[in-house]
């Protein structure tokens, strides 16, 4: 029967969250009783109804030998790497086993992958050289172990394990998203805190682009510039935002339209984002050593944020509001907004609805952006919107 208690941390959502170790079991294949739990800490916690609902998935068929293995059943996902040893010091010449996570169904377990891989590993070659699994005198030993990376793992992440003179360090990565798919059009940016870093510390690919970097160039400008092929910069690029060391934007072009969101009251509440703000969307010309009488307002900038709306172009609220009277660099205003989810930008996508579309027509399927259809064409955004303006047969949205 599932356990109360575990039903009551699902989350009430249905989606998979990060969750500790209930238990960590080993697993062993008996030639008479067949697959059994050998040791399993805390005990009890698998049942043997629960074990033999999925024992023959535990120590599966040899084909599946050093495999990872999840099984995710009445309550319990089971993480498991199943390895056979063949030799002729065991009956039948062979000695199978699976050291198993078991975590809740609802968890995410992928992280807990490769220490389990790295663990059976371990066991295996402490196997090989010791007999450490398949010698009954070293039940205790095997207990006390599983405990400590129990409690090692689920409280610190990591864990040490010394057995002999042997040392194994295990450490609970935490994996992240893959990064999205680089774009011609997007404009990357680098991050706070690597501004400056060395060029020297980066590959040679990294060295050619960076350069180039200053967010404004967008991805196909900083490859011709930088005289560097196309998919190359955007995988270099990928790299780096997978790392958390630069983001994309969309292209500013001051006929873009942006709104902002929620996010904005984070600068009336949060002093040191706000100063952060009023620094850098300064103007450029402004001395280094500024009096904090010469930084923007906040009063100004919020001003300028609050009226980005739907129909507001970026030169309209300049030509409306001219924030360089006072002191404020619009191009850096959009840059620190979107950068901080202060604002989105909204884009134009045009769709064909005529019958017989030219080449490009075939571009406005409602999925290109004005962005990405400039990149494609080589014209700019107001050769476009004359075109799509005398043309009867595309319809523009917005979002």
């Amino acid at each position: 029967m599932m356990d109360r208690e575990l039903l009551s941390r699902e989350p009430k959502d249905g989606r998979m969250k990060d969750g500790p170790i209930r238990c960590i079991l080993l697993s062993e294949f008996h030639v008479v009783a067949g697959s059994k739990i050998s040791c399993q800490v805390p005990e009890n916690f698998i049942t043997k109804e629960v074990f033999d609902s999925i024992r023959t998935f535990i120590i599966p068929k040899p084909q599946l030998q050093r495999c990872i293995l999840t099984i995710n059943t009445l309550g319990h996902k089971v993480i498991g790497y199943p390895v056979r040893i063949n030799h002729v010091r065991y009956q039948r010449n062979f000695f199978y086993f699976n050291l198993c996570f078991v975590c809740d169904s609802w968890s995410r377990t992928v992280q807990y992958e490769a220490v389990v891989k790295k663990l059976s590993e371990y066991l295996l070659m402490m196997e090989e050289e010791v007999s450490f699994l398949s010698n009954a005198g070293n039940t205790a030993n095997i207990r006390n172990l599983l405990a400590c990376i129990l409690r090692d793992l689920n409280s610190r992440q990591v864990a040490t394990i010394v057995e002999g003179d042997t040392t194994i360090y295990l450490k609970i990565g935490r994996l992240k998203p893959d990064p999205p798919v680089v774009q011609d059009h997007q404009v990357p940016l680098m991050c706070r805190g690597f501004e400056d870093t060395d060029l020297d510390s980066w590959d040679l690919t990294t060295q050619q682009v960076l350069p180039f970097i200053n967010g404004i160039n967008h991805v196909a400008r900083i490859a011709a510039e930088a005289d560097v092929e196309n998919q190359l910069v955007k995988s270099c690029i990928q790299n780096l935002v997978y790392y958390g060391v630069m983001q994309l934007l969309p292209l500013l072009k001051y006929s873009n339209v942006y709104m902002c969101t929620r996010e904005l009251q984070k600068l009336t509440r949060d002093r040191s984002l706000a100063d952060e703000c009023r620094r850098y969307v300064q103007l450029q010309h402004a001395p280094d050593k500024v009096d904090s009488v010469r930084l923007p307002s906040l009063f100004n900038i919020l001003q300028l944020y609050s009226q980005m709306t739907h129909g507001v172009t970026l030169r309209s609220l300049c030509q409306r509001l001219c924030p360089r009277d006072s002191n404020i660099d619009e191009r850096k205003l959009v840059s620190f907004g979107l950068q901080h989810g202060l604002i989105r930008c909204i884009n134009k996508y045009p769709i064909f609805t005529g019958s017989i579309p030219t080449p490009k027509h075939k571009l406005y399927t409602g999925l290109n952006s004005f962005d990405e259809i400039c990149c494609k064409t080589g014209l700019t955004p107001s050769r476009i919107e004359q075109e799509i303006d005398m043309d009867s047969n595309v319809t523009v949205i917005w979002k």
